[in-house]
Parts: C-alpha cells; structure tokens; sequence
C-alpha cells in the first residue's frame, strides 16, 4: 500500500485502543515472514533493524530491502531505525529513506539527552521521517545484550522531555528488558498510567518479547501504541531451522530459506493478533 511515517501510524489508531508491532528484522526472508503476516491480517506494521545489529544486517545492504517491501506491500508499513546512537547511522537511515528513526539518548543526562533530540529531530523533519525517543532505560542493550539495570522512567523527566523535543512517539522504562526474562518482570503498569496521563505523546514499549498477552493488552490501555518484538522472532527462526535440521540433514539452502520466512511470519501474526491491530486498514 504505502511507505509511511511513524507519526502516520500512530495517528491512525486515535482513540481505537490497539497496537501496532514493530518486528526486528536481520535479513530478506525475515522481511517477506514479517510483510506476508501484516498483508494476511490487514494490519499495518512496522519493520526496524537496531543500530547494535549492523554488523550482521549492515544498513546499506537491509535497508533497500526494507524500504522496497514496504513500498510494495498491500499495507501501511514504517521502515524504523531501531535504537540509532550516532549521528552517522542514523543520518544514513535517513538519506536511505527510513521514514521514521529512534534516537537512544537515554545513558545521557536529561538535559543532553533533549538537546541531541531536538538536533536530530530536525535532520528527521527535513527528511519527513518520524523521530522516537527514549527516555529512563530499558534493561539490556539492542545487540549482542548485556547487563543493563532498569531506569524506570520518572514522570516528571517524561513531561519535560516531551515539552522540549515534541517527539513523535516516546519509548518509556517500566521494568522491561530486551533479550530473555530469567524471571517474570515486575511491570510498573502504575507508572505507565501516570506518563500517559502527562503527556499526549503516543508511547513505546521496549523488551517485549517474553511479556504475557495480560501484560501487553494492559500496556495498550495504559498509552502504549508501539509495541518493540525482536528476541521472539529471532527464537522462533531458531527453532523452526533447529527443528527442519533435526528431522533430516539432507536439507537445502531454499528450504532453510522458506523456514526463516514462515518462523518470522507465524510469530509476526501471532503478535499482531494480541495487539488488535487485524482488520485495521
């Protein structure tokens, strides 16, 4: 259907209480589960590849493959840059025609932290692209993952930050973590109702593979219209090739390719049912 802005999406959703998923993605066949899954459900969907994962899907190589799905799928698709830290990645995404982009600024002070936002907002504006923004800490890291503490968001911090920048969608800590739980999270729904309540800015949960649908469906309610999956989708490709090789080694480079695609689409359309976001073109 279209190529469209981050800002568009979340727009579109008003008032209608659902989510739309934003999948990682680490290669084309990846790109075709995730788009066959959205076009199945006629849902709109966002597809993003993290700064932390360049140097498996380098960015000049994915991101024409993004952008040319997107452009020819029989949905809305967002082609979003993913947890973008430096300026060079995330000008890149843009001169590639990312229509959306995150700046992380969250291991800065508060006050860096909205001025780097306002500069970047402004290369994303020239561009008509979307800007995201991050502020407490999601536990983990985007990439090979790392032990990061959680720095649930204040809300204090949240209202400031979106009074300056005027961001379009804001990624807010409440107790998730990229990567695996190793326990059950202790989810700070309270907090999360406080920030929506704050601020009109749309939100973004990060670190969603893992939570319960209870957990996402009371995330939805509370303000949170982007909803971050990658850890799950990259698991279920695992599986389903672990699986394929298991059963028989006399296996070809073309049928691990359809397992990657039909892995990433079965846990795509798995995700877009919980967030409610079918039959919403």
């Amino acid at each position: 259907m279209a190529l469209i802005t981050l800002e568009n999406a979340l727009e579109s959703i008003g008032t209608k209480g659902y989510g739309i998923g934003a999948f990682n993605i680490a290669n084309m066949e990846m790109v075709m589960g995730a788009i066959q899954a959205a076009e199945e459900l006629n849902s709109p969907i966002i597809i993003q590849v993290a700064e932390g994962r360049m140097k498996y899907s380098p960015l000049h190589l994915i991101g024409p493959v993004m952008i040319a799905a997107a452009q020819n799928a029989k949905v809305p698709v967002v082609v979003h840059l993913d947890h973008g830290s430096s300026l060079s990645v995330i000008s890149q995404a843009l001169e590639l025609g990312f229509s959306s982009v995150m700046f992380d600024g969250s291991q800065y002070p508060l006050a860096q932290n909205i001025e780097m936002t306002k500069k970047i907002k402004e290369l994303a504006k020239k561009k008509g692209a979307s800007l995201e923004a991050e502020i407490g800490k999601v536990g983990g890291s985007e990439g090979d993952y790392e032990n990061i503490e959680v720095l649930i968001t204040s809300v204090k911090e949240a209202k400031q930050f979106y009074e300056e920048t005027q961001v379009d969608a804001l990624a807010v800590a409440i107790g998730t973590i990229h990567g695996t739980y190793k326990v059950a999270p202790n989810l700070q729904f309270n907090r999360l109702n406080e920030i929506k309540e704050s601020i009109t800015c749309p939100l973004v949960l990060h670190g969603g593979s893992g939570l319960t649908d209870d957990d996402f469906k009371q995330c939805i309610a509370k303000g949170v219209k982007k909803i971050n999956i990658a850890t799950a989708s990259f698991e279920s490709v695992v599986k389903k090739v672990g699986a394929m090789f298991g059963n028989s080694r006399d296996i070809t480079y073309f049928q691990h390719s359809n397992a990657v695609v039909e892995a990433t689409y079965e846990n795509v359309k798995h995700h877009i049912k919980i967030f409610g976001s079918d039959n919403r073109i």
